[in-house]
């Protein structure tokens, strides 16, 4: 076998033309002028910013003359729509991603169904579009057009510079969207997999997408169930684990170095349930950062329990 590495051409759409890039396959839901939900298939779609910020976002590439993109321009609103790997939802969503028709025409005929979600029944005077029920998971979203000054960008039938850096209209040809997180909405037995502690069992049929390839076909990977690999801990670094688990609890709650170094001792079969213990004391309480003084109160808590049960 040869393994010498060969200097590859850079080129327009780089993950796909010149490159082997894994991507997620996405439909993405925008509200056209009339009301009608449009969905349009994207794979550059990723996590943007995930902690630090007072809120969590998604960033999407798309052409600027889209249909998606000329609705996210006029209404600011989206869903994303996981699909499960099924032939025939992909090949719906290769021909939902083939440019050139209107979003009547191409909606007409759609096999997926559109059904509300959460954003739409909490606010009911709202304008939010549809999402697909057969999705395993759907992040509702608003579009925050104030990030790089794009709050003054409109349609336009041709785009000129200046263009922006990060979020609106960045080139003559194409867009990027700062998509706020507003909504995760997932089926159960995903949903359990998260809140129970996540096995092989609880992974949705998660396709890959390679990209469009030989201008005459899309590649997709067919979903095979993951691999586990559990984390190198060792004897020692036990308050690094306690760390990592709590910051996985709750956004609103966070804890101390020196809280987590007390609960260095439990089990790590326990920890969640400490853990999950703690912030409900947190928030009955309005903490919102858990010191090692706070974890004494919680520790005496559960003793005078303990105590009153005996």
């Amino acid at each position: 076998m040869n393994r010498t590495f060969k200097n590859m051409r850079i080129v327009d759409n780089f993950y796909q033309t010149s490159s082997y890039f894994p991507m997620p396959t996405i439909l993405v839901g925008t509200l056209c002028e009339d009301g009608l939900t449009n969905l349009g298939s994207y794979s550059l779609c990723f996590p943007y910013y995930i902690a630090g910020k007072e809120f969590y976002a998604m960033i999407l590439e798309c052409r600027n003359s889209s249909n998606t993109a000329r609705n996210l321009l006029r209404n600011g609103k989206c869903s994303l729509n996981f699909i499960p790997h099924k032939r025939k939802y992909l090949r719906e969503a290769v021909r939902l991603g083939y440019p050139g028709d209107t979003p009547g025409e191409k909606m007409e005929g759609c096999i997926f169904t559109m059904v509300s979600g959460e954003m739409a029944k909490g606010d009911p005077s709202g304008n939010y579009p549809l999402i697909v029920e057969e999705a395993f998971q759907v992040f509702e979203c608003s579009w925050m057009k104030n990030l790089d000054n794009a709050e003054n960008d409109r349609v336009q039938d041709e785009y000129l510079p200046p263009f922006h850096d990060f979020n609106g209209i960045t080139c003559a040809v194409g867009a990027h969207f700062i998509l706020r997180v507003d909504r995760i909405l997932m089926k159960e037995p995903h949903y359990r997999g998260i809140i129970n502690g996540t096995k092989k069992r609880a992974f949705p049929k998660v396709p890959v997408d390679w990209g469009f390839r030989d201008n005459t076909k899309f590649w997709i990977s067919k979903f095979r169930r993951p691999v586990m690999e559990k984390l190198p801990y060792k004897k020692g670094n036990e308050v690094e684990f306690v760390i990592y688990a709590s910051e996985r609890i709750d956004p609103d709650v966070r804890f101390s170095e020196e809280a987590c170094a007390s609960l260095g001792q439990v089990p790590r079969v326990f920890l969640n349930t400490v853990l999950k213990g703690c912030v409900n004391w947190a928030k009955e309480n309005g903490v919102s950062y858990i010191t090692k003084e706070h974890m004494e109160k919680i520790r005496d808590k559960r003793a005078a329990e303990k105590n009153q049960d005996a």
